[in-house]
């Protein structure tokens, strides 16, 4: 749970910088910005890769079948997310077939292997003495991983130097700062840049204003 709700992520330095902007003010104010995670990186692993070109009803789908369909079963048959064991169990076809996995079915089917096997250590990831840029290239080089998926996931590890820019938020950016038209990540880059190593966990919080 500690882990989960990020209960122990030291943000003073955070608060300080947003208590500064006006625009993101009331994040400091009302304690936000704890990104919710998983209990264990391996399942953030998958359901970010969940997340890649579909809709959120897409992944939520995908995400529901591998619970239903591999998950162990608790009290009344309330299933959990599968552990790296239970997804090496099944091949490729059955995450194209059973899952709707489309073109992840062979990620999934790896990256469980490999978990399975010892030969990938997810949880090694929260390790705070790793650089940001070592995570990063480890993350890409997990087959699935581009560059929205490995910034996505260094959220959840505590890293927010990447904005992990995906179809909401550009969206999202248009509408709040681009009065409503398009523009090149640049100019969404340009704009959080002065936020430094907390940018991604900035835009995050300015596009979700409206949540709270």
């Amino acid at each position: 749970v500690r882990h989960m709700l990020r209960i122990d992520d030291e943000l003073a330095e955070f608060y300080s910088i947003a208590a500064s902007e006006p625009g993101v003010g009331w994040v400091a104010e009302t304690g936000a910005g704890r990104l919710l995670r998983s209990p264990t990186v391996f399942e953030d692993l998958i359901k970010t890769m969940c997340t890649t070109n579909c809709s959120w009803s897409l992944t939520r789908s995908m995400v529901n079948n591998l619970v239903n369909k591999l998950g162990t079963a608790g009290p009344g048959d309330i299933r959990s997310f599968p552990s790296p064991v239970s997804m090496a169990s099944v091949d490729e076809a059955f995450y194209r077939g059973e899952i709707k996995a489309g073109y992840r079915a062979p990620y999934f089917a790896e990256i469980a292997e490999r978990v399975a096997a010892g030969n990938l250590d997810p949880e090694s990831f929260l390790d705070p003495d790793r650089s940001t840029e070592d995570l990063r290239k480890e993350l890409k080089a997990i087959k699935g991983f581009g560059d929205y998926a490995a910034d996505n996931m260094l959220k959840l590890l505590g890293r927010y130097e990447g904005l992990a820019l995906d179809s909401w938020l550009r969206s999202k950016f248009y509408e709040k700062h681009n009065k409503r038209r398009k523009c090149p990540d640049k100019r969404i880059v340009k704009h959080y840049q002065r936020f430094g190593k907390w940018k991604g966990l900035v835009i995050w919080c300015d596009m979700i204003e409206d949540w709270f």
